[in-house]
């Protein structure tokens, strides 16, 4: 095994969403995306007071790729026109195909706006292929509890799998492009080599702790950008850290973005913005009231 070394590093740069701390590493200053990776939100961590709003994402409309929201702490509840809905709680995830297009909602269930409570949830959008961007809208939410969590750095550190293999584990969510996808937790002084097949891109975001990858002391809230020069990605703990890490087959075809779409081309942003203005995206009917 040889481990890749680190090409960059990248900030979250904050960016509030009305009282909900969020913080950003992509897309930002000298990074537009980690391809097939395009997004990553990083709310909280915060402490909402009892008689809070709640999260304020209401509906809205996706096409042209997959959202994963990993719950770390509180919970998050999900209604969408596909006819899906759930409550995930800490520790949980959930995985959404926007595919061809969805209205969804992802919002505070009505007990968290009531008492309050520890917040913190990652988001990350994965781009699909051309060949995929118009499937059929798919959703799964998996708590805690179905996650595998698999022992690493000789016990002092837990890999939760979600999507992809891992010592002969399989994760709970299969991904359509094949998408490595976990967290990781590592107490102070461990160390861990994390496979990272070469011809992948690798996605690794330090949540919490201070951590040296391959070598390289790194913060808390970046994101680590490594070479494409070996199969293992080495990491060692200066701290108790929290890691979401994944990897990927990379997509190399044109992005265009739009607020909540991401295509390949300028006339199909402006298609998705006529179909959804058409009702096209109402699958099996209006949107659960959000919060019943």
């Amino acid at each position: 095994m040889n481990s890749r070394s680190v090409a960059a590093t990248y900030p979250a740069h904050r960016d509030d969403i009305a009282d909900l701390v969020t913080r950003r590493p992509v897309p930002g200053p000298g990074i537009d995306q980690v391809d097939p990776f395009l997004f990553l939100n990083h709310h909280g961590p915060q402490v909402y007071r009892p008689g809070n709003n709640g999260l304020p994402f209401g509906p809205h409309p996706h096409r042209g790729f997959e959202t994963v929201t990993f719950i770390l702490a509180g919970n998050l509840a999900h209604y969408d026109t596909g006819g899906h809905e759930s409550v995930i709680e800490a520790g949980g995830v959930q995985w959404m195909t926007a595919g061809s297009g969805l209205i969804h909602a992802e919002v505070s269930p009505p007990s968290f706006k009531a008492t309050g409570g520890p917040l913190e949830i990652l988001q990350l959008w994965v781009n699909l292929p051309s060949s995929l961007k118009m499937t059929a809208p798919r959703y799964t939410g998996v708590q805690a509890g179905d996650i595998p969590a698999i022992s690493i750095a000789e016990g002092q550190g837990t890999l939760n799998l979600i999507s992809g293999e891992f010592n002969g584990v399989t994760g709970p969510i299969p991904s359509l492009t094949g998408v490595f996808m976990s967290t990781v937790r590592l107490s102070a002084a461990s160390e861990v080599a994390l496979p990272a097949p070469t011809g992948r891109s690798v996605f690794l975001y330090v949540v919490s702790g201070n951590v040296e990858i391959c070598g390289t002391p790194v913060d808390a809230w970046h994101l680590v950008e490594v070479a494409d020069d070996g199969d293992v990605v080495s990491v060692r703990a200066d701290s108790d850290a929290v890691l979401l890490f994944g990897h990927a087959e990379r997509i190399g075809e044109p992005v265009v973005a739009h607020g909540p779409f991401v295509m390949n081309t300028h006339e199909e942003i402006n298609q998705a913005i006529r179909d959804y203005q058409a009702g096209k995206f109402n699958g099996t009917g209006p949107l659960l009231e959000v919060g019943s």
